[in-house]
């Protein structure tokens, strides 16, 4: 933490130091990027609004990230705003930095946040931005009047309040609720305490649902080594060959094999099929009646 802080400080200090520019000078260095990719000039503007990028860095150290890393994703910001400008627009450079600035820190606090992504759509960010700002002003605003209001009425007025839907609202309470806990971590204090991962349903298939899918499984099979049985040889050879590959032969190779017409071969294969299927109903009907 203590190399951190001198990091900081040094950063500061030397973006102090940098010169000041005026409009007519940012305006020659923009020129002399663009036209010219000129990296002098480019770096003579990154460093004249360095000290802009540090001070909104700062803005966002209260979402816990460190320092130093929120000033790197502002200098990466301030050099997307500097690839990007166009100073023909008559824009200065500091004004268009700015946004630039602010999206790049934005991106990286989200994602840093929370193990779980939180999304990054323009409503997202306003929310996880703004929630906490708005919500503790109407809650003064509601306090001054003599207002009660529940959670979901508070919901409601941040929502209409930031141009949100209801649902982000909600979302977004449950991701600031809390940091990430560890689904080891121990549910008590003492020896005896479960880990939260114990907790977690298992979805896994259990020993009795288990044994009833083996059992459905050799009874399918039966049955259907009965309904083969029930063919003669030839509807028996294209029921394997059309259905038992793994590579299902076409009806245009079995009936040169067979010295059938490719439509002689579908109405066999039709044939048989409708032959299993009466057996394969008479074999269940014949279950269901025992076990009536």
């Amino acid at each position: 933490m203590a190399l951190e802080a001198a990091a900081d400080k040094t950063l500061s200090r030397q973006a102090m130091k940098a010169e000041l520019l005026d409009a007519e000078t940012e305006l020659e260095l923009a020129y002399a990027w663009r036209d010219r990719r000129d990296e002098a000039a480019l770096h003579r503007l990154i460093n004249a609004y360095m000290r802009l990028a540090i001070s909104m860095a700062g803005r966002y150290r209260r979402y816990g990230a460190p320092m130093n890393d929120l000033i790197q994703e502002a200098g990466l910001g301030l050099m997307k705003a500097a690839s990007k400008f166009d100073p023909d627009r008559g824009v200065r450079f500091s004004t268009y930095a700015v946004w630039w600035i602010k999206a790049s820190i934005q991106d990286y606090v989200m994602r840093n946040w929370s193990m779980v992504r939180t999304g990054s759509t323009s409503s997202q960010k306003s929310l996880f931005f703004n929630m906490r700002r708005v919500q503790a002003r109407l809650e003064r605003e509601a306090s001054a009047q003599g207002v009660e209001m529940d959670g979901w009425q508070l919901r409601q007025l941040i929502a209409t309040e930031i141009g949100v839907p209801l649902r982000d609202v909600e979302m977004m309470e449950g991701r600031l609720a809390g940091s990430d806990f560890s689904l080891n971590a121990v549910q008590a204090a003492d020896d005896d305490g479960r880990e939260w991962i114990d907790a977690l349903e298992d979805d896994s298939a259990q020993a009795a649902e288990l044994v009833e899918n083996r059992l459905d499984n050799e009874q399918l099979r039966d049955w259907l080594v009965t309904a083969m049985q029930g063919l003669n040889d030839r509807e028996r050879f294209i029921v394997r060959e059309r259905k038992l590959r793994e590579q299902p032969r076409t009806l245009e190779s079995l009936g040169m094999e067979l010295s059938l017409s490719k439509e002689r071969v579908r109405q066999l294969e039709a044939a048989a099929f409708q032959k299993m299927r009466k057996s394969l109903e008479a074999q269940s009907r014949e279950v269901q009646h025992f076990l009536a």
